[in-house]
């Protein structure tokens, strides 16, 4: 039988790369979404990861249909670019309440159920601009390095309970928010890719996959960037 997969803001994009990649691989997936709008051959549970409620419902829907959550994927995020020098205050915390305290959330609710089964995946969806940095993002960026110290912290805090904590951190992947930069933003993070191509939601998806799977068993508190070579172990 295939575990109970729970993957926050995987109606669109990267998310939905992942819940697409692991139902095909045998698993029980649910997505979550602030609207809850039906997603094509998923589970879909509404949820604002900004609001405890909200996440204590959208996990009491999920463990009464395919039980405890055995593998989180913490992806919802948004952005809010700005310079510092004009980046609002609310901005700042809205990022920060939806990328980083809003997987602090999901991750709390999730481990209640990992801790009795002995077992459990938590992997966080951050991003490279988190380690690299980027002018413009420190809203995104904050939110997004700090998913690393999450990570960490709760790979040495929950690895004597066979429950792992890992971190990818994508650059510029095919996604609606990546759409929404400019030619001239677009062209500037490619000319510094080796590779110099834009990355595919499922290079991602299988990264995540193999973390989420039995052969990465042994790997916890890592961060793996998927990012063409733009971060260059940053």
């Amino acid at each position: 039988m295939g575990r109970s997969v729970l993957i926050t803001g995987g109606n669109r994009g990267i998310g939905l790369a992942i819940a697409r990649r692991l139902a095909d691989g045998g698993d029980s997936v649910t997505v979550t979404s602030r609207s809850g709008e039906p997603v094509k051959g998923l589970s879909v549970a509404q949820c604002d990861v900004r609001d405890t409620a909200s996440v204590e419902a959208a996990f009491k829907a999920v463990e009464s249909e395919q039980g405890p959550v055995e593998v989180l994927v913490a992806n919802a995020g948004i952005t809010s670019d700005q310079l510092i020098a004009l980046l609002k205050e609310e901005a700042f915390t809205d990022v920060v309440d939806t990328n980083l305290t809003g997987a602090y959330r999901v991750a709390k609710r999730a481990v209640r159920g990992m801790m009795k089964l002995r077992r459990g995946k938590i992997i966080f969806i951050s991003s490279i601009v988190g380690l690299y940095g980027w002018a413009g993002q420190a809203n995104y960026a904050a939110s997004k390095a700090g998913l690393v110290g999450l990570a960490r912290s709760l790979a040495r805090e929950l690895g004597p309970m066979g429950i792992t904590s890992n971190v990818v951190a994508p650059g510029l992947v095919d996604t609606d928010m990546a759409a929404g930069l400019s030619e001239e933003r677009k062209a500037a993070i490619l000319g510094a890719v080796p590779l110099g191509r834009i990355a595919d939601a499922d290079e991602v998806a299988g990264v995540v996959a193999f973390l989420a799977g039995p052969d990465a068993a042994y790997v916890t508190g890592a961060v793996v960037p998927i990012d063409g070579g733009l971060g260059m172990g940053h």
